[in-house]
């Protein structure tokens, strides 16, 4: 049986390229037979790395047959699975998220979660010396994926590991990292062409507090007018978005990368009293800028209170 490589849903930059990256090491260095998945469309910046290294889309899937062979990586939260995760045959999660619970496995199997900035990261030390077998067009995936999920060295989750390994790989791969980065960030800036309720969706965990049940969107980008500008319709959309999926509030986070910070949306007296509670902010209207706020996993999660 083909062993099925998959991120989380809405795939970003991280949980499309280390699919592929894995897929790789099972197929030519384990002689196995893997395919790397996806659990829903990439986004624009995600889509751009795959098109500058030429490599074909992942097949799209929304569900797993039982028993089926899988790896889980970038994510160890069923909610960001496929519904039928824990009747399939889980073989490994490589991660590198806070250990969340609920997944159910039929035996034992290989866990590893680090602390590091990128799942790409871990992926690379797991190989150990075979890693020096990559191919370009794998070396240009995890480079990208540690570019994406260090917003180039700007997080707080970043670590000295991933920068240097980050730094290794564009050396041999004769790059400049700081341009390379910036075709990155440029591209997944362009959202022109998504609905409202897309954009909502497009890089979002469902995360409760006490009994309260958020949907923490984040949007990273170096043109943050380009989504500020869309305020109000977002937040009249969050509504619906919230009811259609099964939430209290949406929340949405708006990355500036080059000004390091964040722009939380206020639509009403609920965010406002998370941004007042999470972030110590002083809120008048209906927005309110969050200095050096980065990083959902480290910055954002940790923090939420109601």
């Amino acid at each position: 049986m083909t062993t099925l490589v998959f991120g989380h849903k809405s795939p970003d930059t991280d949980s499309t390229g280390s699919p592929i990256l894995w897929a790789w090491y099972l197929n030519e260095v384990m002689g196995g037979d893997a395919e790397a998945v996806l659990l829903g469309e990439p986004n624009t910046e995600a889509a751009f790395v795959l098109e500058h290294w030429n490599l074909p889309k992942p097949r799209i899937i929304d569900s797993v047959d039982e028993g089926q062979a899988c790896v889980i990586v970038d994510t160890n939260n069923p909610a960001e699975l496929p519904d039928a995760i824990n009747a399939a045959d889980i073989q490994a999660i490589i991660d590198h998220h806070k250990l969340v619970g609920g997944l159910e496995t039929a035996g034992p199997i290989d866990i590893t979660i680090r602390p590091l900035a990128c799942t790409a990261t871990i992926m690379i030390d797991l190989m150990g010396d075979d890693a020096e077998k990559m191919p370009d067009w794998a070396k240009g995936a995890a480079l990208s994926c540690i570019l994406s999920d260090t917003l180039e060295f700007r997080s707080p989750t970043t670590t000295d590991h991933d920068k240097a390994l980050a730094e290794k790989l564009a050396s041999e791969l004769n790059i400049d990292l700081g341009r390379y980065a910036a075709q990155m960030f440029e591209a997944k800036s362009d959202v022109s062409a998504f609905s409202d309720a897309e954009l909502l969706r497009m890089d979002s965990k469902e995360y409760a507090v006490g009994d309260t049940k958020f949907r923490v969107s984040v949007l990273e980008t170096t043109a943050p007018d380009v989504v500020l500008s869309r305020k109000d319709s977002l937040m009249t959309s969050m509504g619906d978005v919230a009811s259609e999926d099964g939430v209290d509030q949406v929340l949405l986070f708006v990355v500036d990368i080059l000004n390091e910070e964040a722009t939380l949306l206020v639509p009403n007296d609920l965010v406002k009293s998370v941004a007042e509670k999470s972030f110590s902010a002083s809120v008048d209207g209906d927005s309110v800028v969050l200095p050096g706020v980065m990083s959902r996993k480290k910055q954002i999660i940790p923090n939420l209170a109601v």
